[in-house]
């Protein structure tokens, strides 16, 4: 073999490692950026509560349903005649869920849609959620007593004469308050509307 032979032979085999230092450079390059990226995602989902302990913490701040018998330090005290708060009884059947009701504390008197006929009611709601909601209601009461005469003056005279049509209008207040209450609050809660007095003239 020639002297250029064996040259050529070095160099080539030269070659080959160095190509194998650069393909293995190049592998741990890879790797790393990779653990870059995905380490850079990991931390933003983090931050973004998708991941982690805060959206739990954020679900957290609520109103939540409470249990018959449970204790709600949110709920507003009723005052009894001698100023102490009445006690609460439960029966053990129906719902597991304490209601609590508010009643709002003007009548509503709206004209109806197309007519001449006027509607007066009183109206009181419930919700089977803690008493936050309750505050919220009475804290919110002018936007919701709004939005609530906006329904009315909406209602086709003969949605009030029939029972579907009442269930109707129900629905569309109970809508119309928890509305109210998410823009406010962030929450609803209201869980149905129920009419106090019902007077069409």
């Amino acid at each position: 073999m020639s002297e250029k032979a064996a040259q050529d032979g070095t160099a080539e085999a030269i070659g080959k490692a160095g190509t194998r230092r650069r393909g293995k450079l190049t592998l741990v390059l890879i790797a790393a950026g990779m653990l870059v990226v995905g380490g850079g995602g990991v931390a933003a989902l983090m931050m973004s509560g998708m991941i982690g302990g805060h959206a739990s913490s954020r679900e957290d701040n609520q109103p939540k349903l409470v249990r018959k018998g449970e204790d709600d330090p949110y709920m507003p005290k009723a005052e009894g005649e001698d100023g102490a708060a009445p006690p609460e009884v439960e029966g053990d059947g129906g719902d597991p869920y304490r209601t609590a009701y508010f009643t709002f504390s003007e009548d509503f008197t709206s004209n109806l849609k197309d007519s001449d006929a006027l509607v007066q009611l009183s109206l009181a709601c419930s919700t089977r959620r803690d008493g936050r909601v309750v505050i919220w209601l009475k804290k919110h009461e002018l936007a919701i007593r709004s939005a609530l005469l906006e329904i009315l003056a909406d209602t086709p005279e003969n949605d009030v004469y029939t029972m579907p049509g009442k269930d109707r209008l129900e629905k569309r207040l109970t809508a119309a308050i928890n509305n109210v209450l998410i823009r406010k609050e962030g929450f609803g809660g209201v869980d149905g509307v129920y009419f106090r007095t019902f007077i069409i003239q």
